[in-house]
């Protein structure tokens, strides 16, 4: 994959060592938080770059940053932390302890932090402050929204709450629609992505609509 993107050559060494990492570390994570789900993000985060760099072609952009934090962005992911487990610094120590400089390590960290959904509503003045220090975090942030929603996304859902919400009915997964899935479009933050997500968002719209029709009832 190393090959495949375009990583500086000096950062390949600490990509590979990364990614073995987080092939390993996704296995404690459900079906709609794995390994596939990194790849994926990688994938859209490589296609966005692409898009904005041919529109914008005087754009700067870390490609390091970018990469190692589509790799890392679930790592301690709040949903999934055990009683006890310290995830403060858990993106930059992994990064650190593989050769990393400080400075990378810290703005890998701040990125994959902000990438949340949920950090982004709770305090938006903190998510903009990220994004003005640090413009990758447009990148990455769009690239794992993107994964929430369209065909993947549906399938993400229903497999989260299967895992999560155990003795919950299916339409919990519906409502989440509601509560997130339907809302992301509109917190896409570069060109390419806000296109990807209004395609994406439709095919949500078609799945919502077809439930309710199959699951009206008659009498």
């Amino acid at each position: 994959m190393e090959n495949s993107l375009p990583i500086p050559t000096e950062s390949k060494e600490l990509f590979v060592s990364v990614n073995d990492f987080v092939k390993d570390y996704m296995t404690h994570y459900d079906a709609s938080h794995d390994y596939s789900h990194i790849l994926r993000v990688t994938s859209n985060a490589n296609r966005i770059l692409s898009s904005e760099l041919k529109a914008n072609p005087g754009l700067k952009y870390d490609l390091t940053a970018i990469f190692l934090a589509t790799l890392l962005h679930d790592v301690g992911d709040h949903k999934y932390v055990l009683p006890g487990q310290d995830i403060e610094n858990q993106i930059s120590n992994v990064l650190l302890e593989r050769g990393a400089s400080r400075e990378l390590a810290e703005k890998v960290q701040t990125i994959a932090k902000y990438v949340s959904f949920t950090t982004e509503v709770k305090t938006p003045h903190l998510t903009k402050a990220a994004l003005e220090r640090h413009p990758e975090l447009a990148i990455v942030q769009d690239s794992d929204r993107l994964d929430a929603i369209g065909a993947v996304g549906i399938g993400r859902c229903f497999t989260f709450c299967g895992a999560k919400q155990g003795g919950k009915p299916m339409q919990s997964a519906i409502d989440h629609y509601e509560d997130k899935l339907l809302k992301l479009e509109h917190m896409m933050k570069t060109n390419s992505g806000k296109k990807m997500a209004y395609e994406r968002t439709e095919r949500l719209k078609s799945l919502k609509t077809w439930w309710e029709e199959e699951t009206a009832l008659s009498f």
